[in-house]
């Protein structure tokens, strides 16, 4: 595969008139400044494609394209006046155009024909977008990074093609395959399993413990196995602090290898990343990274679509399917070695659909090893219907705004936010709540902001929901977003009932804690907790009982306690998570069925309960790891 590049020149007639061949990451690119074959190759590059069964693009040289004034110009006057244009961005370097739309169907024209004009017109590769519904400055500073960097980006996608096509570079052993657990064994939490092969070292996730304490927040890095220098590629399942956190602090001390993840998992986690920065800097904390490590890490992500085959290695090949988790999240499954292994992460996944997502797929070319999550599989106690989790949340929420109280709910910004959006305002739609206020609080507006520019990656309800403003459940004027502390004060010190969806979901901090401090011990009000509390954080100490917090007053050595009189409510039928049933109906599921499953994620009594129950109904060899310790695969 060391020569694949000259092959595929030499496989073509026309070798002469392709001006360079590179690569961008596993996928192969052929530049032309020849128009007539850039516009019409006459299938040369298909039978090739057949041929090497790689996926190889053809693009105009950069020196052939329009000037991007003049392109724009072409543009807007190609694309009809009532499909929208409302932004258009040159990436110079790989002669692509990205245009967004708000009607795109109209863009695109009859079976492409305005694309065609554009591509004939202008030179450019034009690519449509649909304007998001609520426009997001996290994706365009994301966006803004990687056409700043485009340069850099080419050379860096270029080398990863090398490190894959161009050989082994640690020599060909006896195959084998091992995992070490650096985090999630036996917790929920600080998710991170470094695999490695005679010629692979990945990283599956690499997450924080926000609820836990100083020693035990970061996972085992100093694991002797685990080189920084020897790593290949980090592979991210989804965008929750404890499997994306700690990725910026790889960068910090020298990482600059690619990051695989869908292109919303990349966003979001952006975002987290840098309000946690923002956290660490309010609690007068040195923050473990800087805005700039999470700069290098966007600039080094790959972003994949659901069912996207790539290699990332000699040795490896990637496909991430739907997980139903949260948006963009992702089960990562490997083939490893030349049909040696098959091996899947679930990472956090719902096999149920939910008023937000489709729930995790189940079908796969082969499976042999299955790691799976096992969050909610402590108790044997079956979970409440979600049905009847939405009714009883509208009893709630009515019982509180007839005394006069506010009801404030802790979130995670990412998935369970939106969820309990689509919620309440379909409880509004109904006329089974009253229409009140919803405050949206903390990173909440800017993450609902993100799904609406990835509708593609959310059921067909929401989807089709998104694409008409008039019934854009995101959009409903009862939702008004919240932006400084005097706005929150302001919130609670008016009369009347209110709903206040706000972050930090486990009460860990955010401004979920601020409003929690004011409305405590008001006997009207009702707190509901809608997402896993972790073991130490105050939301999980209200939930077990606990009534009297403290909190700095910002006097050195002094704080205040909080008695809380305000109703308490958990409802753990909201979770993003699998419960118990649904993981067991999801292994029985799984096409073809795995021969093995290692239990993570979950609290040691949980994740021994899953792992004897699979054991026992499905006669499957189960294994639940701690921390630190290593599994040999193969």
């Amino acid at each position: 595969m060391g020569d694949i590049l000259k092959e595929i020149l030499n496989s073509l007639e026309s070798s002469d008139l392709i001006s360079d061949a590179v690569f961008e990451g596993a996928n192969i690119v052929l530049y032309t400044k020849d128009k007539d074959y850039f516009l019409d190759n006459k299938g040369e590059i298909k039978k090739v494609v057949d041929s090497i069964k790689k996926r190889i693009e053809l693009r105009p040289d950069p020196s052939v394209c329009m000037d991007p004034e003049k392109a724009e110009k072409e543009i807007r006057r190609l694309i009809p006046e009532e499909a929208g244009v409302s932004q258009i961005i040159f990436d110079v370097q790989r002669s692509q155009v990205i245009i967004e739309i708000e009607k795109p169907g109209v863009a695109i024209g009859k079976q492409g024909a305005i694309l065609k004009d554009i591509r004939a017109n202008t030179m450019w590769v034009p690519f449509i977008k649909r304007t998001p519904s609520i426009r997001s400055t996290l994706i365009e500073n994301v966006r803004g990074v990687l056409y700043q960097n485009s340069d850099y980006r080419r050379k860096f996608l270029n080398k990863i093609g090398h490190r894959i096509y161009d050989g082994w570079i640690r020599g060909k052993k006896n195959e084998w395959i091992r995992f070490s657990m650096l985090g999630s064994g036996r917790q929920v939490g600080r998710s991170c399993i470094l695999l490695q092969t005679p010629e692979s070292r990945v990283l599956l996730d690499c997450g924080i413990d926000v609820a836990a304490s100083d020693q035990d927040t970061f996972p085992f890095l100093e694991a002797p196995e685990f080189n920084i220098a020897e790593l290949d590629a980090v592979i991210v399942s989804h965008s929750h602090m404890d499997h994306s956190g700690l990725i910026p602090y790889l960068f910090k001390y020298g990482y600059k290898g690619p990051v695989y993840c869908t292109a919303p998992t990349r966003d979001v986690m952006a975002l987290l990343q840098l309000d946690y920065i923002k956290i660490m800097v309010n609690e007068g904390k040195e923050p473990i990274y800087t805005s700039d490590e999470v700069k290098e890490m966007v600039k080094h992500t790959i972003i994949l679509d659901f069912e996207e085959v790539t290699d990332i290695t000699p040795d490896i090949r990637l496909t991430l399917y739907n997980a139903g988790h949260i948006l963009g999240s992702s089960m990562v499954h490997l083939h490893i070695g030349n049909g040696l292994h098959n091996f899947m992460y679930s990472a956090d996944m719902k096999y149920e659909d939910t008023r937000l997502l489709n729930g995790a797929v189940t079908e796969f070319p082969r499976l042999e090893t299955l790691m799976v999550e096992s969050t909610y599989c402590a108790k044997n106690t079956p979970p409440v219907p979600r049905a009847e989790c939405e009714k009883n949340l509208g009893e709630i929420i009515k019982n509180t705004v007839e005394r006069g109280g506010k009801i404030l709910m802790p979130v995670l910004g990412s998935g369970r936010a939106q969820e309990i959006q689509l919620v309440v305002e379909k409880l509004v739609r109904e006329k089974k709540i009253p229409e009140i206020p919803v405050f949206i609080d903390g990173m909440v507006w800017d993450i609902t902001a993100i799904h609406t520019a990835y509708p593609d990656f959310l059921n067909s309800t929401v989807r089709k929901s998104i694409f008409h403003k008039d019934h854009n459940p995101f959009l409903s004027p009862m939702f008004r977003q919240v932006g400084s502390h005097q706005e929150r004060m302001k919130i609670v010190e008016e009369e009347g009932p209110c709903i206040i969806i706000a972050t930090s979901g486990m009460l860990t901090g955010g401004p979920s804690v601020e409003y929690l401090k004011q409305l405590a011990a008001n006997k009207k009000n009702s707190l509901v907790f809608t997402c896993y509390q972790g073991p130490g954080s105050l939301g999980n100490r209200i939930a077990k009982g606990e009534r009297e917090f403290g909190f700095a007053t910002g006097v050195q050595g002094k704080s205040d306690v909080t008695k809380i009189e305000m109703e308490i409510h958990t409802m753990s039928g909201f979770t993003g998570h699998a419960e118990k049933q649904e993981l067991m109906d999801f292994v029985k599921d799984c096409k073809p069925n795995p021969r093995k499953v290692i239990i993570n994620h979950g609290e040691s009594a949980a994740c021994l309960n899953l792992a004897s129950s699979l054991h026992k109904q499905f006669r499957l060899e189960t294994t639940a790891p701690k921390n630190l310790e290593i599994i040999r695969l193969k």
